[in-house]
């Protein structure tokens, strides 16, 4: 909990129902989480922004758009906050299509403060994880920008699995200066060996 909450996570709170949103802040606060609340699907929409961290606990049955379709509309604009969808009016199959869209958790009113403690705490990890792969993309991404282009080539190569006589037949260059090409790359990256230049070449093939 405490790394979540000092890496800016917030749990963001959406029930039509004033009272339910200031009973789940006061639970939250608590419990050592911050929280931030809407009346709404629409509220939150209008407020989201893409840096945004932590998770979602969402009414299923709101005015406007429900708490699946806020979900959808979430994921639509590339966001992976966690859900954990409440509700007072449980069926399988809403409880399905929740899970279906990753929901972490459904849970049915009232539910006691253990159920909810670990919805969230299961989302605050779930969060934490998404937060330290991004930051290592990023931080792979900043590094390949130190390359030149004819290294990114072998790389992307490397990447293929090709052998240094395979990428110089490709690349019209000799196996000795694909080693060569190979070794800067190993230092400028970091890698320890072919493997981890796999990896960097998966980014740089995703990020090109």
């Amino acid at each position: 909990m405490s790394d979540a909450t000092d890496r800016g996570c917030i749990v963001y709170i959406v029930d039509d129902d004033a009272s339910m949103r200031d009973s789940l802040a006061m639970m939250l606060g608590l419990l050592g989480y911050h929280a931030a609340s809407f009346a709404s699907a629409e509220a939150l929409l209008a407020a989201y922004q893409d840096k945004w961290t932590g998770c979602v606990v969402a009414d299923l049955r709101l005015p406007g758009k429900s708490g699946l379709e806020l979900q959808a509309e979430l994921r639509a604009r590339g966001s992976r906050l966690p859900f954990v969808i409440i509700t007072a009016h449980g069926d399988v199959s809403s409880a399905r299509a929740a899970f279906q869209a990753e929901a972490v958790d459904f849970l049915e009113k009232p539910f006691d403060e253990a159920e909810l403690r670990a919805a969230i705490e299961k989302s605050m990890e779930k969060e934490l994880g998404r937060m330290k792969r991004r930051t290592a993309e990023n931080d792979d991404v900043s590094k390949l920008a130190r390359l030149t282009r004819r290294e990114r080539e072998v790389l992307l190569l490397v990447g293929q699995g090709l052998h240094a006589k395979e990428i110089g037949r490709a690349l019209a260059i000799s196996p000795r200066t694909v080693e060569v090409h190979k070794a800067g790359m190993m230092a400028k990256l970091g890698a320890r060996n072919v493997a981890e230049l796999v990896r960097f070449a998966l980014t740089a093939d995703k990020n090109s």
